[in-house]
């Protein structure tokens, strides 16, 4: 069983491998689980009252039929929407940002490879690992950061649709 201090010197060793980019995706990946996990704590906690505020503030109006009172309710709507929605765009931008720096950490590597080439006159493909590997590395890094990233957006947008149609059904017109 590997100790914590293992684990460390294996996520570093890793870390080292991968180049300065792969640090960037990190980072790029916490910040997104971040906004992730926060969507879902807002879900979990903060929708309920926002819902709630807004239903009561529908069923006070004494009436719920004018031109007037739709406008109000899609005010309303419109409000709980914001609310939902925030941080979606930007969970999103950062999905589709992980692969395009996995691709950079690809250029990175490749020009390392090509710098040893130059060097050593690419005959040592000992020296060239080192630079495939910091180009693979990220790579995959990338990807891997993106469909874990896919799946936590997609979990918190349908969440978001299906609690926007709530609200939207529950502040009825029919009084």
């Amino acid at each position: 069983m590997v100790g914590l201090g293992g684990l460390y010197e294996a996520i570093m060793g890793f870390m080292d491998k991968g180049g300065d980019v792969l640090w960037l995706i990190a980072a790029l990946l916490f910040v997104m689980w971040m906004l992730i996990f926060e969507r879902i704590c807002y879900f979990k906690m903060g929708w309920k009252s926002d819902v709630a505020k807004a239903i009561t503030a529908w069923e006070s109006r004494p009436e719920r039929k004018s031109w007037n009172a739709h406008q109000v309710r899609d005010k309303l709507i419109s409000e709980c929407r914001m609310q939902i929605s925030q941080y979606l765009p930007v969970i999103k931008t950062l999905v589709a940002l992980c692969p395009l720096l996995g691709l950079l950490g690809t250029v990175t590597g490749m020009i390392e490879v090509f710098n040893v080439m130059a060097v050593t006159g690419g005959g040592d493909a000992k020296s060239m690992a080192g630079g495939v590997q910091q180009a693979t590395i990220p790579t995959m890094a990338g990807m891997v950061a993106a469909l874990s990233g896919v799946f936590g957006n997609t979990y918190v947008t349908r969440i978001a649709q299906r609690e926007s149609e709530f609200l939207q059904d529950n502040l009825t017109t029919d009084h």
